[in-house]
């Protein structure tokens, strides 16, 4: 099969890698349809995270081929969304609702969902079908799903978004566009976008902000509390990963308030003498996505939320290094790859 390996920083490749065979009987094997570059796959595309000869792509969905033998709620022939993180959603942190710490986790990183085909462990756990073989149309929504769209419901639950809140969204990548969508869908009464770039403020209105802010670091800071009767927002989405924005994102956000954090996180540390004064509730880390997919894929398969917009790069498979290129240059927001 056609699959994505990263060699070193900037040298992408698609290549001949072997067909994905299974290995434990709770495996299944999925044709890919849809997947995609994450932001989080520009930390090694830009050396930022070591890499060498990697499988790339966690994101995905697709048809089942093949099921292994204790496999029993998966089946052939289903159309399938799952998560970057492999889980039983048995276990008590499953169960729980944070399968991205399954005890039994396995992430889907290293696997390499930039490909034709993929093998998913813990496939009961992981995948959940949807109703029927989707419309085209809503495809790109479904894979939105599998990371983006999830990541940015599990940052606003983790904010405490709701109706009455003033939702601040710091990052203007496809997590924070989607954090905004789902803010939304929450209920938030007024959604305070952080964003420089036109194309992306008018995504964000769309999605459901009421405010643009495009200062940064103290000065959005400020700007927020000028926004907010000096008091700063009851719930802020931190959705970039590095020491401004989560400084940001703390001191944006009110006494009592709620930060939900799902930027992987390069480079963070947070002083005592930010965090002591701020009597700020922090939540987040990799996002246990598996928990909102059921619901996740029914809004969308009933066509009441319509994240798959956030894709504004589509290519094949064989040009995913023109997709990490664009991204890289912000010249696409997120790229679709199609196998």
């Amino acid at each position: 099969m056609r699959g994505v390996i990263m060699h070193a920083p900037r040298d992408v490749r698609v290549e001949d890698r072997p067909d994905p065979v299974i290995e434990e009987p709770t495996d299944a094997i999925i044709r890919t349809v849809a997947t995609c570059i994450c932001g989080s796959d520009l930390w090694p595309y830009r050396g930022e995270d070591r890499v060498h000869d990697q499988p790339m792509g966690h994101e995905y969905v697709g048809v089942v081929e093949q099921v292994g033998e204790d496999v029993t709620h998966i089946k052939v022939g289903d159309f399938v969304v799952g998560s970057f993180f492999a889980s039983d959603n048995t276990c008590p942190i499953c169960v729980a609702g944070y399968q991205s710490r399954c005890v039994h986790a396995v992430p889907m990183g290293p696997l390499g969902t930039q490909a034709e085909r993929v093998r998913i462990p813990l496939a009961d756990g992981t995948l959940v079908a949807t109703p029927g073989y989707p419309d085209e149309e809503i495809i790109p929504s479904l894979l939105a799903a599998s990371d983006v769209l999830g990541t940015g419901w599990f940052a606003a639950v983790a904010a405490e978004a709701g109706p009455g809140k003033t939702v601040v969204v710091v990052g203007d990548g496809a997590v924070g566009l989607l954090g905004i969508l789902a803010a939304k869908h929450l209920g938030a009464a007024r959604i305070i976008a952080m964003s420089r770039h036109a194309d992306r403020q008018a995504l964000a209105r769309r999605f459901g902000a009421t405010d643009i802010v495009e200062e940064r670091g103290e000065e959005g800071v400020a700007k927020i509390k000028e926004l907010t009767d000096g008091l700063g927002a009851h719930s802020t989405i931190e959705a970039v990963g590095t020491q401004e924005s989560m400084l940001q994102a703390i001191g944006s956000t009110r006494p009592g308030g709620h930060v939900g954090f799902v930027g992987v996180s390069h480079g963070v540390s947070i002083p005592g003498r930010v965090l002591f004064p701020a009597e700020v509730h922090l939540m987040g880390g990799p996002a246990p996505v598996r928990q909102f997919l059921p619901e996740l894929i029914s809004l969308i398969w009933d066509r009441e939320i319509d994240p798959g917009v956030v894709f504004d790069l589509t290519l094949p498979l064989e040009r995913a290094a023109e997709g990490y290129q664009a991204m890289d240059e912000r010249r696409a927001t997120k790229v679709l790859l199609r196998p």
